[in-house]
């Protein structure tokens, strides 16, 4: 199953904007709270110059970029944890997913509502924030109960688990969020089944206007208000206006990176969140390339080269018997696979090597 981002905010903060425009979903974005209901969910191509630049190389017949999945899940009110407004369903859809994007709004406008009647990113983090520790305090008071009883069986499994039990719920219970909680591995293992909220990689998104976005957003002190919360919480922070990105979801690419230049920016907001979400999730990229075509292939940091073989085929795990690795800049810069052979470059990996991102591998595998 494709690794899944879940956006989630107060009503009407940008989430629904946001997510049509990076994935051309048509999702209903309505100025009333609650539009959003059940999740949508939209498979967004992963943007990658790096695919065009083997694409000129070796001539192939398609190009594949590798894809990501954003879930757009319904806005939270306070109480939620307490099933507010749509809260158990909300908090049933982000246990789901593997890291929350929070888009939190950043900009003034009249003509669109807010659920609390001004806009304050401080108030609505923390709004956010307390639903999800409160949600996880019950799942771990409730836990630590069972774990107890099992205490008295004497096996270490229980006492590990009630060791990071007790540490979960004394930061919770300060409105500390799971993952700044320091525990074992062993304790982290223990734990991991309870999927807790406050626990998954968090990106925060800064929405402000386009007039924001052109002036040096990163000044303004709303959005300072949430990278500061960032720093604090060991998230990712990213500065994006989805009113813009909806502008140019639907411009082909020459025009995109007109309406780019002429507002003065380099790259698109949905370049800089994906790049955010993946390096949120710990993933890399790499590619393999011949002539029937150049694809580009997710997989964990860390991940060795059997194992990320298997992401093409089980077959070519069971199989492997070595990699054939040259990276993207030396492939690119030799021209062709014949030269990098030649100058050295194109190496051959066996099972223990571990995958860099931008590789370019060709693997041999027995049927």
């Amino acid at each position: 199953m494709p690794l899944q981002a879940g956006i989630v905010g107060l009503p009407n903060v940008g989430k629904s904007t946001l997510f049509n425009a990076i994935t051309r979903a048509g999702a209903d974005a309505a100025n009333y709270p609650f539009c959003t209901i059940d999740p949508n969910v939209g498979v967004v191509e992963v943007p990658d110059h790096r695919l065009q630049g083997l694409a000129n190389i070796v001539h192939p017949k398609r190009i594949v970029p590798t894809t990501f999945e954003f879930v757009d899940i319904a806005g939270l009110v306070a109480g939620a944890s307490k099933g507010e407004g749509l809260g158990n369903k909300f908090l049933g859809h982000i246990r789901e997913v593997d890291a929350i994007i929070h888009v939190v709004r950043c900009f003034e406008d009249g003509d669109v509502t807010h659920v609390s009647g001004s806009v304050s990113p401080e108030r609505d983090m923390d709004t956010i924030e307390l639903e999800l520790v409160m949600a996880d305090l019950e799942s771990v008071q409730r836990r630590l109960e069972r774990t107890k009883k099992n205490l008295k069986s004497g096996e270490k499994k229980y006492a590990v688990e009630a060791e990071a039990l007790g540490k979960l719920e004394e930061a919770l219970n300060e409105g500390q969020p799971a993952r700044l909680v320091s525990l074992t591995e062993e304790e982290q293992a223990a734990v991991r089944d309870l999927s807790l909220l406050t626990a998954k990689p968090l990106l925060y998104v800064a929405n402000v206007s386009e007039s924001d976005l052109q002036d040096s957003p990163e000044d303004l002190p709303l959005v300072q208000a949430v990278q500061r919360r960032a720093e604090r919480d060991r998230a990712e922070f990213v500065v994006v206006s989805a009113q813009v990105e909806a502008e140019i979801a639907d411009l082909d690419d020459e025009d995109r990176a007109a309406f780019l230049e002429e507002i003065g920016l380099r790259e698109s907001g949905l370049d800089r969140l994906i790049r955010s979400a993946y390096h949120l999730l710990g993933l890399i990229t790499y590619f393999t390339a011949g002539e029937p075509e150049v694809r580009a292939w997710t997989i964990r940091r860390g991940t060795k080269a059997p194992q990320a073989a298997a992401v093409i085929h089980t077959d070519f795990e069971r199989g492997f018997i070595r990699a054939e690795v040259v990276s993207y800049e030396d492939l690119v810069a030799a021209g062709s696979y014949a030269a990098a052979r030649e100058s050295g470059k194109l190496r051959l990996e066996g099972k223990d090597y571990v995958m860099q991102d931008g590789d370019v591998v060709h693997f041999r595998f027995n049927v």
